[in-house]
């Protein structure tokens, strides 16, 4: 069970750890991205620190349900924007829903509080 925490806890810790370093860095991939989905310039970085505060807070321990609720919304944010520009349902619009599934499942597995929660 601690092997499977420890996958379903760090691919989307992975991902959205990098997702936030190149929303910091801001290259022009990004504002491009960014554009495209409607997003006003100059969000990326600001995006990119609430990513990160929010990836900080579901590792740690004892502030991961927060973090897991925070970036929840998070993702469901995304998928607005993904729905709203008209992305394909299952490889962009679903993708942050996969993302939080990860999320959630291994939080399910590492926490006992999350897991007396939902039992």
């Amino acid at each position: 069970m601690k092997r499977a925490a420890a996958v379903l806890t760090g691919i989307p810790v992975l991902f959205l750890s990098f997702d936030a370093l190149m929303k910091l860095v801001d290259p022009p991939e990004v504002a491009a991205a960014s554009a495209r989905l409607g997003l006003p310039a100059g969000t990326a970085v600001p995006l990119g620190i609430v990513l990160a505060a929010c990836v900080a807070l579901y590792v740690w321990r004892r502030t991961a349900p927060l973090g897991a609720v925070l970036l929840t919304g998070y993702l469901g944010g995304a998928v607005l924007a993904h729905v709203r520009v008209g992305d394909p349902m299952l490889t962009h619009t679903l993708f942050p829903i996969y993302v939080g599934a990860l999320l959630w499942g291994g939080l399910y597995l590492r926490d006992e509080r999350v897991r007396h929660l939902i039992a």
